[in-house]
């Protein structure tokens, strides 16, 4: 039998040589420990938000002066559950202050630990997320790194009234997992019911995780999964959720809207809309010139800044390499998806408050984009090439790192977070005027004042200013005609404000114009029926013009709108005192001085009704107290009828 012909042409060196295998992935292993190694990290990080105080700007009116959790009972509790807070009903986060402030007081730390605590379970979530989603470690590592030490996620860490964020967070992340889970896994009941109640402890926490059920679609259509009326059926008790939450958000952010007195024109609103994307966008890899305000842009003779209409062509170019056709174009527009969708809520598109973007919104839409770069990264065939990407990855996340560490020191407390501000926007008349109210409260009125005189500088218009002004010009500088003069710009700005009024009533009263203030304090209540302060002062007149019916009605509606105001039951007490209602005088000085114990004018009624009754031991001895508080007119009583 023949045997089949060789060819005997000589091979040649080029022939010999192995084949390469350009379609090889270069091998990239990342250790299972890898994460734990980025948690520790973390920690050490946001060890520093630790030694954090409250910063005064919302941790007043969430915790430290928040009377609804100190009332640790089923009232306390039933208010919690029913009430908005700074213009957000979520009261999942505020019973964890519920339960902290009765564990530990108004000790910052646990409020900060906390949040730290949950920041990292969030890392971990992240990292699995990405893992189910990709199959890829690297993937994985590298999401839930860039998402615990992006110097962006600081103020969501940092902030104590920033809980909302990182409690939603955990809630929404472990619902997509699950939900993949249900996906992946034969949709089991099991999978979607607990899918479901996460995301109402989710909305519970915060509002805005309505999002999720449009990010499940977004992953079906990612995943593959077949369309079938199963698959919109399953989304409807996540939609109708979305909706209500939607209402309840709408309805708690109505008082803000109305607030609003920013104005731009169609066409700028939507060079708004685009600057706002492209911010995020560009804040992924350059976190610079951070903020916790970042405010709408001057309109300098009509126009809005370069950066605004160069946003537009920006995204342009970005949504052409995300549709270019690419062997990982899937990735890039389930990540530009995820991302979207989860800041969609979050865009401005109805003008709220003063700032255009915040940098806590990037919390969890941030996942989109570091998805997008870990599938790049690990898609990557050449060597060479992929072993600088890895480095450049590597020297991000140092950088990130550090410039985390340094980001939270300045969540110290609000006199630091607002001069900080004002170092990157030296023109802002609002972050001025909120380090003057911070300054005030710390009773560091000339510092104050000199921060409301630059507020005003930067705009002589603006009414929150002048009217808070006008208070420390009178109750502190006792320099009535230019708290006067303040009060009357705001009222030729705007007539309709109850508390301007008020205000002016206040100096007319202590100009001893009394018809004058008494026509403010009704114009007030006219405008306003259900200012209790304004009750009490126009009283407190009443009572100063010798018309003690009228000012016992007044004050009787003052303490009926807030019970727990002691000023209103020292007024009460003095109208009762002239009308010879000693006993009734005494117990109402009782009340004023259980929330007051340093009303003097509480104890001289009291002492005087006390010797009224003929108990001039007790009237003595309580002229005593309100003598040793400074108040000159008891001092005198002593003398005259204690020697």
């Amino acid at each position: 039998m023949a045997s089949p012909s060789v060819n005997k042409k000589k091979l040649s060196a080029q022939h010999l040589k192995p084949l390469k295998n350009n379609s090889q992935k270069a091998s990239f292993t990342i250790p299972p420990w890898a994460i734990y190694a980025v948690l520790v990290i973390t920690a050490l990080i946001y060890i520093r938000a630790l030694s954090n105080g409250f910063c005064s700007f919302d941790d007043d009116d969430y915790v430290f002066k928040n009377p609804d959790i100190r009332n640790f009972s089923f009232e306390g509790l039933k208010q919690i559950l029913t009430s908005y807070y700074v213009g957000h009903y979520h009261p999942l986060t505020m019973l964890t202050y519920f339960f902290e402030y009765k564990l530990f007081g108004l000790n910052p730390m646990p409020y900060h630990l906390f949040n730290v605590i949950l920041h990292l379970a969030n890392t971990f979530l992240v990292y699995k997320l990405a893992e189910k989603l990709s199959g890829n470690r690297f993937t994985a590592i590298f999401a839930a790194a860039l998402f615990a030490l992006h110097p962006m996620h600081v103020e969501s860490v940092a902030w104590v009234s920033e809980r909302k964020d990182v409690l939603y967070a955990l809630f929404y992340f472990a619902a997509l997992i699950i939900y993949i889970n249900y996906v992946n896994h034969g949709l089991k009941l099991n999978h979607y019911l607990v899918c479901l109640l996460l995301f109402v402890l989710s909305l519970l926490s915060k509002s805005v995780a309505l999002t999720l059920p449009v990010l499940m679609i977004a992953i079906d259509l990612y995943k593959n999964r077949k369309p079938n009326a199963r698959m919109f059926l399953e989304k409807i008790p996540f939609l109708a959720l979305s909706i209500v939450f939607g209402l309840l958000a709408i309805k708690s952010q109505q008082v803000a809207m109305k607030e609003v007195e920013i104005s731009f024109s169609f066409l700028d609103r939507i060079f708004l809309f685009t600057y706002a994307i492209s911010f995020y966008i560009v804040k992924l890899l350059a976190p610079l010139h951070l903020s916790v305000m970042h405010y709408y842009p001057g309109t300098a003779a009509g126009a809005l800044p370069w950066m605004y209409y160069a946003s537009l062509p920006f995204l342009v170019l970005l949504g052409w390499l995300l549709i270019k056709p690419s062997r990982f174009r899937r990735e890039k527009l389930f990540g530009a998806m995820f991302f979207l969708i989860v800041i969609s809520v979050m865009l401005q598109i109805i003008s709220v408050g003063d700032a255009i973007t915040s940098e806590r919104y990037s919390y969890i839409s941030y996942f989109g984009l570091s998805y997008i770069a870990g599938q790049w990264v690990s898609k990557i065939r050449k060597e060479k090439m992929l072993r600088l990407a890895k480095m450049i990855c590597l020297l991000l996340l140092i950088l990130f790192a550090y410039l985390s560490w340094d980001r939270i020191k300045v969540w110290k407390n609000g006199i630091v977070l607002f001069t900080d501000v004002i170092k990157k926007y030296p023109d802002s008349y609002h972050a001025y005027w909120v380090r003057g109210n911070i300054k005030c409260k710390s009773n560091n009125y000339e510092s104050a004042l000199d921060d409301y005189n630059k507020s005003l500088q930067n705009n002589p218009n603006f009414l929150l200013c002048l009217n808070q002004r006008s208070l420390i010009l009178i109750d502190q500088f006792k320099n009535y005609p230019a708290a006067l003069q303040d009060l009357n710009l705001s009222i030729k700005l705007d007539s309709n404000t109850a508390e301007t009024y008020n205000n002016r009533g206040q100096i007319y009263e202590k100009m001893n114009d009394t018809a004058a203030a008494l026509r403010d304090f009704n114009k007030a209540i006219m405008i306003d029926p259900g200012q209790q302060k304004v009750y009490n002062n126009r009283g407190a007149l009443k009572l100063r013009m010798g018309n003690y019916q009228g000012a016992l009605t007044d004050i009787n509606k003052a303490i009926e709108l807030n019970p727990e105001d002691g000023h209103a039951y020292t007024n009460r007490a003095g109208v009762k005192y002239m009308l010879n209602d000693y006993s009734g005088t005494i117990e109402d000085c009782k009340r004023a001085l259980a929330l007051d114990p340093g009303d003097y004018i509480a104890l001289y009624y009291q002492g005087m009704s006390l010797y009224n009754l003929n108990d001039k031991n007790n009237a003595c001895s309580v002229w005593t107290k309100a003598s040793e508080m400074g108040y000159a007119a008891a001092t005198e009583l002593l003398n005259q009828y204690c020697k």
